[in-house]
């Protein structure tokens, strides 16, 4: 059997290559963490959105 181990939000924030899609881990409070798989495309949109929140 093996070891479970605890999930916990704990962590950097990380954004790996798998395959062709682009797979962001975001931790949250209280624990836990959001996971997103986006394409390309999908990264390069979401890359634009929050540059223009951060510069605005």
């Amino acid at each position: 059997m093996a070891a479970m181990k605890p999930r916990t939000g704990d962590g950097p924030m990380e954004a790996v290559r798998e395959s062709r899609v682009i797979v962001v881990r975001v931790p949250l409070e209280g624990g836990g963490r959001l996971v997103v798989s986006v394409n390309d495309d999908e990264a390069t949109e979401l890359r634009d959105v929050l540059s223009s929140v951060l510069d605005g």
